[in-house]
């Protein structure tokens, strides 16, 4: 039953709903009849003392018949009197007279049926003497009927108590209203809890929808479809929430597209060498190739067996960086010495191209904080890509500067380029602008990745910039520091002055 999200909802809504209602009419009710009681208390309280008040003359009769006669003659100003004072007295309030005993003198003929008179005790009459006291007394509800009674001293001229004056009301009459009230609030509640359910569902249904459609997305998944897409309405949180997930689809569908290249990549380069290999081993030993020739092939057996370490390498690292298992060992070193290093290991490939190469830096020296093997490494395969993909005499320029408390390394080539639908994606897994293989024909789009992660291990920046046909240009960033300790005291006072000007730490 409560399986979904929108039943549990409904569930949880309607159970708060009902529960907040029933405690308001818990509390409503209360504070009515409380209410209710106070406004009888302070009626018959003050109908007690007028009448008190207005039969005081009459005390001084001689003998109780000659009083009795007496207030009788004016019992019904009395009560008139008291039915302008509020409207439940016309109707509710009954008057008993009793004398210093206890025993009653005058009954009120508009006693309802059900209540008989009862003596006033002599410990009650102590009570009444000492002080008014809202008390019990009066009346009997034969059937158990409730009622309240406020009992007042009559006294004569001497101060002397004469006997009391009991005014009561019956307080059956409140649960009569409060069952009305508690109905009306109960249909109230019924009719509410209706509303509130009917908009409850169509706003949970709204809600639970876009998740339903997420659920069923999902399975698609799991199942390898990731073409699938979740409808997107509003612009509330779960609209968010949609839109995330149509975008992690997305990505999830781009990667797949990655991953099956890279399978058809990684197959191809596998295979090459593997049947190269295989092949000139079958000839060896077939007795196809002479002796003499043992040398040659072997050489080029050896060097189709380092393109296979080289290829497995890059896999590794890759798995290691990305699992975390890799440690940079950070310290200083002069970038501007690893880029000449660089050109230098690439001279013949230069020259076979004939680039125009140039190198500016800064600095004869400017040395960075960050891992040194790493950063060679990111260094070297940005600019071996961009000898590979230079046109032949096109400018080569490797470029070292510092500003804003960084350090720019950029690599330029004038070549082919990187099309600009192809920008946002050149640092993914397994991406490749070249498709073909035509220029690139041993990558299998893994360099650039590496090089984006290392660079992110090292918390800096790199991005790329091209124009299709005409050149490309990448730049990453470093954090200047000051020189090691191991150089000389003059050179590394000349260092620090430097790097101190141009904000370096």
């Amino acid at each position: 039953m409560f399986k979904s999200i929108f039943s549990k909802y409904i569930t949880v809504f309607m159970i708060i709903l009902v529960v907040c209602f029933a405690a308001i009419a818990v509390i409503v009710s209360s504070v009515f009849v409380q209410y209710t009681i106070d406004m009888k208390r302070d009626v018959i309280e003050m109908c007690s003392k007028l009448t008190v008040s207005y039969l005081e003359g009459e005390c001084a009769a001689v003998d109780e018949a000659t009083f009795v006669r007496a207030v009788n003659r004016r019992y019904d100003d009395i009560r008139s009197y008291c039915a302008g004072l509020s409207p439940i007295a016309a109707n509710e309030l009954f008057f008993t007279i009793y004398d210093d005993e206890g025993l009653a003198l005058i009954t009120d003929v508009h006693m309802p049926y059900g209540y008989i008179l009862e003596d006033i005790s002599e410990k009650d009459m102590a009570i009444i003497k000492k002080s008014t006291s809202l008390v019990k007394v009066g009346l009997k509800g034969v059937f158990d009927l409730e009622h309240l009674s406020y009992a007042s001293p009559l006294l004569d001229a001497q101060g002397k108590l004469y006997g009391a004056v009991v005014v009561s009301t019956p307080s059956g009459e409140m649960t009569g209203m409060v069952n009305t009230f508690v109905k009306i609030i109960a249909l109230a509640t019924l009719w509410s809890m209706v509303i509130a359910f009917v908009i409850v569902y169509f706003l949970s249904d709204r809600i639970s929808a876009p998740l339903r459609d997420m659920s069923r997305a999902a399975k698609s998944f799991a199942q390898g479809k990731f073409d699938v897409r979740v409808p997107v309405h509003g612009k509330d949180e779960v609209a968010e929430l949609a839109v995330a997930f149509n975008n992690m689809a997305e990505k999830l569908n781009t990667a797949e597209d990655q991953r099956k290249g890279f399978l058809a990549n990684v197959s191809h380069d596998l295979r090459t060498p593997m049947t190269t290999i295989s092949g000139f081993v079958d000839a060896i030993l077939a007795g196809a190739i002479p002796p003499e020739k043992y040398d040659h092939y072997l050489g080029l057996i050896g060097n189709e067996v380092k393109r296979l370490s080289r290829l497995v390498n890059l896999l590794l690292d890759m798995s290691r960086i990305e699992a975390g298992d890799r440690k940079f060992n950070f310290g200083p070193f002069d970038i501007c010495e690893v880029a000449r290093q660089i050109l230098i290991s690439n001279e013949q490939r230069l020259e076979a191209k004939k680039l125009d190469v140039e190198f500016e830096c800064d600095d004869d020296n400017i040395f960075v904080h960050a891992d040194k093997d790493t950063i060679y490494r990111i260094l070297y395969n940005i600019c071996d890509n961009a000898i590979k993909f230079s046109n032949e005499g096109g400018k080569y320029r490797i470029s070292i500067s510092r500003h804003d408390k960084k350090v720019y390394v950029s690599v330029y080539n004038e070549g082919k380029g990187i099309p600009a639908e192809d920008l946002p994606y050149v640092f993914d897994r397994f991406y490749k602008s070249d498709k073909s293989r035509g220029l690139d024909k041993s990558g299998v789009g893994l360099g650039l990745h590496i090089v984006k992660t290392i660079v992110d291990a090292h918390e800096e920046g790199i991005w790329v910039k091209s124009e299709f046909g005409k050149y490309c240009e990448f730049v990453f960033t470093l954090k200047p520091t000051t020189p090691p300790k191991s150089m000389s005291r003059a050179a590394r006072i000349a260092a620090a002055e430097e790097n101190a000007e141009n904000g370096g730490k």
